[in-house]
């Protein structure tokens, strides 16, 4: 374990040389790398690397490659070159705070570039004969579990950072959980959730979290309760503890939930002005351009603009089925697409018959309207007969350990009320 620990350090010197102290210089200043006695002959890996200097870049909003290629002092047919190369469409879609370490010779030319996606992810390009080959490293972390849960006082956004939960794991809650819970209209103050997630960890820094594994939530004094699983063929997805998909074939929310609850929440004390249109539908109100889904899997039957409905999308599912989104600011299908669940249709706008911006939800069964919040909708699909033995064997351990830390927290809560009482 040692030397596979002491490998991965050189490694890791070799792949991102100094860079504690180059953190704290201009993303632009040469850095010689500097071979001590402390690494072994075996670790370094080229002669060349005994020449080079590096110069780093740090990719911000609007960059393109030939933009840091030029503040790297590199010309435009380096770019050519790194770009023609196997695996340089990786290049193309750059994104903001990722790193490029320029490795370049005496005379000037790049003999390496490292393109840094991330701390787990890197892709190494080296010029050999006039073009460059390139190759990915990937590090795997050291994964903890971790457990968190909070209390609904007001949004389950505002909560969960009292929790002290990261926004892709709120995001990743109300995900899980939208097909049983509206987020907009279901919540109560006392609603509660909790859940156990991955931690991720590289040469002892924290990285942004992994997935949630297990979790529960209890709304309106219901508890639905999932858990992560991976088949046999390398899928994963969220299952009741019985083995019913998570994964229904509706959302009971058909708009991005957590855009409301942690841009449009945050800007008022009361910023939902939720009401339900007898026997028709729901009105959303959500901030103007708040991304529109597709609430099932099916078939665009019409888009357009009236006077009343203003731009709107109609879907059917299957024979039964029909939902109807009004009031959109624009559309993102045409009529006859065919779509998918969680698919986007269209953004939140005022249009049509709208005193401001929101989007009007409609649930047609066999034509006849219903309230998409309470209506019955089909069954969620079981796990295969195939995966339920491994199913156990896997997700067991976790849900007794999300239940372990939820009866702690009872307890403890029990005995500070107990003190208090005395």
């Amino acid at each position: 374990m040692l030397a596979a620990a002491a490998t991965g350090c050189l490694l890791a010197l070799l792949m991102y040389p100094d860079s504690n102290a180059d953190s704290k210089r201009q993303t632009s200043e040469s850095i010689p790398i500097i071979v001590g006695d402390a690494i072994p002959e075996a670790a370094i890996t080229t002669p060349q690397d005994f020449d080079l200097f590096w110069k780093e870049q740090t990719v911000a909003s609007g960059d393109s490659l030939s933009l840091i290629f030029q503040r790297a002092n590199l010309s435009a047919k380096e770019v050519y070159r790194v770009s023609s190369a196997k695996d340089g469409k990786a290049l193309r879609n750059l994104y903001p705070g990722e790193k490029f370490r320029f490795g370049i010779d005496s005379k000037g030319e790049l003999v390496e570039l490292h393109y840094i996606k991330s701390a787990l992810e890197s892709l190494i390009f080296t010029h050999d004969n006039g073009s460059y080959s390139a190759e990915q490293r990937l590090r795997e972390p050291d994964v903890l579990m971790s457990y968190r849960e909070g209390v609904i006082a007001d949004s389950l956004y505002l909560s969960a950072k009292k929790a002290k939960l990261p926004d892709k794991l709120i995001m990743e809650l109300a995900n899980i959980f939208g097909w049983d819970i509206d987020f907009v209209f279901d919540i109560r103050p006392g609603d509660s959730f909790s859940l156990l997630f991955e931690d991720r960890y590289i040469e002892g820094e924290k990285l942004s979290p992994g997935n949630i594994i297990a979790a529960s939530f209890t709304n309106r004094g219901k508890t639905f309760n999932a858990v992560r699983y991976k088949n046999s063929k390398g899928f994963s997805n969220y299952y009741t503890p019985t083995g019913l998909s998570m994964r229904k074939t509706f959302l009971r929310t058909p708009l991005d939930i957590f855009r409301i609850s942690s841009g449009f929440n945050l800007k008022r004390k009361h910023p939902i002005h939720k009401k339900i249109k007898a026997h028709r539908g729901v009105d959303y109100a959500a901030p103007r351009g708040t991304p529109v889904y597709a609430a099932g899997d099916g078939k665009v039957t019409a888009t357009g603009y009236s006077k009343a409905n203003g731009n709107y999308v109609f879907i059917q599912h299957g024979q039964t089925y029909v939902t109807k989104y009004l009031h959109l600011n624009n559309k993102k299908v045409r009529k006859g697409q065919v779509v998918r669940q969680r698919q986007l249709i269209g953004t939140v706008g005022s249009t049509g018959y709208a005193t401001g911006p929101h989007l009007h939800y409609e649930f047609l069964v066999n034509g006849v309207h219903r309230n998409p919040r309470t209506v019955k909708l089909p069954q969620a699909r079981p796990i295969a007969k195939a995966e339920k033995q491994a199913f156990a064997r896997s997700t067991g351990p976790v849900l007794a350990e999300l239940s372990e830390y939820q009866e702690a927290t009872q307890l403890a809560s029990a005995q500070s009320d107990s003190a208090s009482a005395n």
